[in-house]
């Protein structure tokens, strides 16, 4: 069975691989780019990326009603635990687990992490993802360009997907710039035209990376799905 990445909109993510639903920053509610609602989508797993309540979304209401486990920092994954969720799988930078549908890392991301509440969210991440079948996809989430990306790039990727809005992540320019540090095989550009403040063209950047690079660009709509 082929992999299936799909976009909902702004940075929140739906990955189904080996038989598994893998939900990355589940933003649905209050988020005007959602394709779908909170209440619609199931998941095993859930991956929270930091604490900002654009990431952290609906995340708690979603692992409850559909026990999927939730991975991030441990502070994070604290967090989510003293809000009643009871499958919390707690990592940190540049440490990995072998998780039933995949190898995953936590990578280095330049961004902030507060937990809606207030609460210290510990450290942002990235995700890297080997999957069982050997396929490896990067997943950016909230962060500045940082010249770190050149050590995942070695690791090989089939996909990569970066954050291209600016103002709070990477702007089209330093975007580019990831992409040739990060040398994906595909590269899909997220967390753009949510909001006015990081309104973007992906047509234009798409066709800036494919200039000016060998990485294939796939530019989807939300709620439009791809297959690595």
């Amino acid at each position: 069975m082929a992999d299936k990445l799909t976009w909902y909109g702004h940075a929140t993510l739906g990955l189904e691989t080996g038989g598994y639903r893998v939900l990355i920053d589940p933003f649905f509610t209050g988020n005007p780019a959602a394709s779908t609602t909170a209440d619609k989508v199931e998941a095993d797993f859930i991956l929270v990326s930091h604490g900002h309540g654009d990431h952290v979304g609906d995340a708690v209401e979603i692992a409850k009603r559909t026990g999927a486990t939730v991975i991030s920092n441990f502070e994070i994954a604290t967090w989510f635990g003293a809000q009643g969720v009871e499958k919390t799988h707690p990592q940190h930078l540049g440490g990995g687990f072998k998780h039933p549908f995949g190898y995953l890392k936590l990578t280095l991301a330049l961004h902030g992490s507060a937990l809606p509440d207030g609460s210290y969210g510990g450290n942002p991440a990235g995700f890297l993802l080997t999957t069982n079948e050997g396929k490896k996809y990067y997943f950016a989430q909230d962060t500045g360009l940082f010249g770190d990306m050149k050590l995942i790039g070695e690791e090989g990727l089939d996909l990569a997907v970066i954050p291209i809005g600016d103002n709070f992540t990477m702007g089209p320019d330093d975007a580019l710039r990831a992409v040739k540090l990060l040398q994906p095989k595909v590269v899909i550009p997220i967390h753009y035209n949510t909001f006015d403040v990081i309104a973007q063209d992906p047509s234009s950047w798409a066709a800036r990376v494919e200039r000016e690079t060998s990485t294939r660009v796939v530019v989807l709509k939300p709620g439009e799905s791809y297959e690595p």
